[in-house]
């Protein structure tokens, strides 16, 4: 495609989506449907590193250091579909309830031709520097074609699954240095990493690589910090670790002091390092943030988020309108998509109207969670950084209908997904609330995925699924219901579960 459009004298807006994975796809349809596009007020170009759209979703081989996306062969969604997709735009019918990640990938591939957007993305391109121009008008955005184009607003949807995070633990370099331990960014399958493979982690892609390694490896031993020892057949749950002895034995201890030798390998599923390498420290410091109060008057990069967005989108500093930078899709513990689509409906309202966003309401918003984080993980700058992006499960929800507030969609306003009163929430003319039914599929995901594992294993989950979704997306709540009633007819139990899966 055609590089965008440089500002015009006619007052043309321009806006830079860095990204196109699903953040970056909502961005930009988010652009192409507002009345400022459609009058050539707005023109928006997503800047996209590898040679198709997808983010994260898009599959590649582990060559690249570090990996171009840690999607491993056999990965599902944790999710149902229905509470993962977008609100504008479903899943197909008969869709598996917890699809494999190439249906996602496609989803996300027809969600791009469906609201037309290709044409505004341009792929095999790396956005290496954003910096604010010396008269803090707008931003210059240099692109790894050589060019450097300037842009009223920037929108961060980079992602957060690139940079492997990991531990300090003692000893641990010998094990990397000697490939004895990988980063689960490297993991695609089960085979051929040893009789006695040890994986840490807690997270979904550790338990997903644990019970998947015990088809393949003798033994499986799987670090969870706090849990105690327990052996199930060919899979010892231990503690968290404490030091890495010689690579040479493969011998490690736990924190109850007990060792475990003649580890082959390690996989280290202990997540990834929020990053924003375009971004200089003079935009955002790549530090802890300092204690509150009082607020901070820069921006920070933890690397487990960044302190203090207003309302997790928008820097609160004085250097540049918080209204001209946005990222999106740093919360954790959520379902993504339908968050991020709404905190491009709340970037875009903002960008139109920069007076919406008040500055003293949002930093006692910002002080009030603090405090509530304080109380909950102590005063430790480090602590309340890591706890700072990620919800409880029944915040997201009030986190999205505080965004919906604060643009004001209305009645239809958000797409075909929501084709009836029973599964939307209405109340007079607008839309107002997440409905009852996805919170309570969020909340019975876990029984839901389950009794779902159980359904595939037996070979009838294919026959839940036929035709469903073809009438309306009530089809997918009933789907929903009927399977957690039946698990509770099966006594699939969550705990019960998990001992069972062990």
């Amino acid at each position: 495609m055609d590089l965008p459009m440089i500002r015009s004298d006619d007052g043309t807006k321009t806006i830079c989506i860095i990204g196109a994975g699903p953040a970056g796809l909502a961005a930009l349809k988010v652009v192409l449907e507002s009345p400022q596009h459609k009058a050539g007020q707005w023109k928006a170009t997503a800047f996209e590193a590898r040679d198709r759209i997808g983010g994260v979703w898009l599959p590649a081989p582990p060559t690249d250091d570090p990996p171009l996306t840690p999607l491993y062969e056999s990965l599902t969604t944790n999710l149902p579909h229905p509470i993962m997709a977008f609100t504008s735009y479903s899943f197909p019918p008969a869709t598996p309830l917890f699809p494999h990640a190439n249906l996602v990938h496609k989803y996300l591939d027809d969600y791009a031709d469906h609201f037309l957007l290709r044409t505004h993305i341009q792929l095999n391109t790396t956005v290496t520097s954003v910096t604010r121009s010396p008269s803090n008008s707008n931003w210059h955005v240099t692109l790894s074609t050589g060019f450097t184009l300037p842009f009223d607003l920037v929108v961060v949807c980079n992602g957060h699954y690139r940079i492997p995070r990991y531990p300090n633990i003692p000893g641990i370099a010998s094990w990397l240095t000697s490939g004895r331990a990988t980063h689960s960014a490297w993991y695609r399958h089960p085979h051929n990493l040893g009789d006695t493979v040890l994986v840490v982690g807690a997270g979904p892609s550790g338990q997903d690589i644990s019970a998947e390694m015990r088809t393949a490896a003798r033994s499986v031993i799987h670090s969870v910090s706090g849990a105690p020892s327990e052996d199930t057949g060919n899979l010892k749950r231990r503690g968290r670790v404490t030091h890495f002895g010689s690579s040479d034995d493969g011998q490690v201890t736990f924190e109850d002091g007990s060792t475990e030798s003649g580890i082959n390998h390690c996989i280290l599923a202990t997540g990834y390092e929020v990053s924003f390498p375009f971004l200089a420290p003079d935009i955002i410091c790549p530090e802890i943030p300092p204690p509150v109060p009082p607020l901070p008057r820069d921006v920070y990069n933890s690397t487990y988020g960044v302190f203090p967005l207003a309302k997790h989108i928008f820097p609160l500093q004085s250097a540049f309108p918080p209204s001209s930078l946005a990222f999106l899709g740093l919360l954790v513990r959520v379902a993504p998509f339908p968050i991020m689509e709404a905190q491009a409906r709340a970037v875009l309202h903002a960008f139109a109207d920069p007076e919406s966003l008040e500055p003293m309401q949002e930093a006692v918003d910002i002080m009030s969670r603090y405090e509530e984080l304080r109380d909950g993980v102590g005063d430790s700058p480090l602590a309340i950084a890591k706890a700072w992006h990620r919800f409880e499960p029944l915040q997201q929800f009030e986190y999205r209908d505080a965004l919906y507030d604060f643009f004001k969609p209305a009645e239809g306003d958000l797409g075909p997904v929501w084709d009836d009163k029973e599964s939307k929430g209405v109340e007079s003319g607008r839309y107002t609330k997440v409905p009852q039914w996805e919170k309570e599929a969020y909340l019975n995901k876990d029984v839901l995925r389950k009794a779902w594992l159980r359904l595939e294993e037996t070979g009838e989950a294919e026959k839940w699924v036929k035709g469903v979704g073809e009438g309306g997306l009530h089809e997918w709540i009933e789907m929903m219901q009927k399977l957690r009633t039946w698990a509770e007819e099966q006594e699939i139990d969550v705990k019960e579960a998990d001992k069972a899966r062990l």
